[in-house]
């Protein structure tokens, strides 16, 4: 979420974090973020105007076919991520809690066939339940700090469709104990929620940036169970 950013960008994520939980409300920060950037995109911590690395390197193994089928990015920032899967023939959903995201998704990609829409991953419309036969989370749920993880992670896994596919990246951490963030690092009991939930896991690759080789981040591919 922060690799290679100045350490003044890093502090006002932090401090505007910081605040949303104080006031109870640890989503509002993200709007503000955007809001405050005025279009500066050096000034958004995980916007690179291009697709994430770790979901470019999945779709070149992995070769999908999307045709006929759907696919919802979570927390889809400035639409690269959505962009990327069009490309592959998916039908994609992509949303951000954040307006100014989404009118700027909007603004980058005015042809686009994604569906761009402004929802909260706290209150996920009812009709996405299962919906999704791809679903991917790149860095949403360290984002948000660990007094709603449970709840967090229940709404990600809601949206994959019988025999659908979870695709998640996020960083790892290798302990219960709760730590300093944002972001903050995902441990192997939260990850077990998503296999209480009913889904899989089939692959696990684990990869490490260069200017934080101490923190292991995941690419974890899911699948939820079919209907007997």
């Amino acid at each position: 979420m922060f690799e290679k950013q100045p350490q003044n960008l890093q502090q006002r994520v932090k401090k505007l974090a910081t605040q949303a939980i104080e006031e109870s409300n640890p989503t509002a920060w993200f709007d503000v973020l955007y809001s405050q950037s005025q279009g500066d995109v050096t000034q958004i911590p995980w916007a690179k105007l291009t697709a994430h690395p770790y979901l470019q390197d999945w779709l070149t193994t992995n070769n999908p076919q999307g045709q006929g089928k759907s696919a919802l990015v979570i927390g889809c920032g400035l639409g690269d991520d959505a962009e990327a899967l069009a490309t592959r023939g998916f039908q994609v959903t992509a949303f951000d809690i954040s307006p100014t995201a989404i009118n700027w998704c909007q603004q980058r990609f005015p042809n686009s066939c994604v569906k761009y829409v402004v929802v909260d991953l706290l209150a996920l419309p009812s009709q996405w339940e299962q919906a999704f036969d791809l679903v991917v989370e790149i860095r949403n749920i360290q984002a948000l700090p660990l007094n709603i993880r449970s709840t967090v992670i229940t709404s990600v896994a809601s949206v994959v469709a019988p025999a659908g596919t979870l695709l998640l990246i996020n960083r790892f951490r290798e302990t219960e104990v709760e730590p300093d963030g944002p972001p903050w690092p995902l441990s192997s009991s939260e990850l077990a929620q998503f296999t209480q939930l009913g889904l899989q896991e089939l692959r696990r690759i684990v990869f490490y940036e260069s200017d934080r080789a101490d923190i292991p981040q995941l690419r974890i591919e899911y699948q939820k169970s079919a209907p007997v």
